[in-house]
């Protein structure tokens, strides 16, 4: 009851679990690393294990994920997210301007991040990042009706999606820090349905003019090309770059993660 109160009526964000995993003797640069749905932090261990010895890394593990709080009333939304990421940094001091890398859905709360605290973000690195158009604004091509789709029926059956989740696990198709099961579904579809399916990240995106680096994998099942393409075309401050690789941060596309964080040290 008293979680209610404070969280749910009076509005206060909650704090996430946060791991300093990089200190760095006089660091050059912060990174802050945002995981993608159903994942943690622990997602981003081998990328943070390649980086130079001056990098302060640090990881959060997203509301409904990891081992922060799952609340049941909680909209999963990415402002949501946003608000505890802001609370978490600035309960540890963790101030400056940032790097910040983004997978999935944590790409779309790193948008929303830069787009509500910009002072705290001095680039933004997104990787996979799922942008779609709204669907009342316009007649969406074929790819992007089919996602929705089918994010909308994960979301109606969540006890196959969690079988299917196993499947994937078993046969190394995601990463090993991906964890869906009966005790946090919940928490994954809800945050499927308010982040990704009802976004406005694409729109939010533009209104952002610190530096931005997108890399998809030209084997991602569920990004599509024509909006990101479309986005660097637009915004002189936006970059894409291509591996051939799936959604997943693993394999070849860990290099282009740190190639890109490289660049932003320059």
């Amino acid at each position: 009851m008293f979680d209610q109160v404070i969280h749910r009526y009076l509005r206060v964000p909650y704090r996430l679990h946060m791991s300093v995993v990089k200190k760095g003797r006089r660091p050059r640069q912060t990174i802050l690393f945002i995981h993608g749905i159903g994942n943690s932090g622990l997602a981003w261990s081998e990328v943070i294990r390649q980086l130079p010895d001056d990098t302060r890394a640090i990881t959060v593990d997203l509301l409904g994920f990891g081992q922060s709080r799952r609340p049941s009333w909680v909209a999963y939304d990415v402002a949501t997210q946003a608000r505890a990421v802001l609370r978490t940094c600035l309960r540890y001091g963790v101030t400056g301007d940032m790097v910040i890398v983004g997978h999935s859905m944590g790409a779309l709360v790193a948008i929303e991040f830069a787009r509500r605290y910009p002072l705290l973000a001095r680039s933004l690195i997104l990787c996979s990042p799922p942008l779609y158009r709204q669907e009342h604004r316009r007649l969406l091509p074929n790819s992007e009706a089919a996602l929705r789709r089918l994010y909308r029926a994960a979301h109606q059956s969540p006890e196959q999606f969690v079988k299917l989740s196993s499947l994937a696990m078993k046969y190394d198709l995601i990463n090993t820090s991906f964890n869906v099961t009966d005790e946090n579904v919940d928490s994954y579809m809800n945050a499927l349905e308010a982040a990704i399916i009802n976004q406005s990240s694409l729109q939010d995106i533009r209104k952002l003019t610190l530096p931005i680096h997108i890399i998809r994998g030209s084997l991602d099942p569920v990004l599509v090309s024509k909006p990101i393409k479309q986005l660097a075309k637009d915004q002189p401050n936006v970059t894409v770059s291509t591996v051939a690789a799936g959604h997943e941060v693993r394999g070849r596309f860990i290099p282009k993660v740190i190639e890109a964080i490289a660049a932003m040290r320059q």
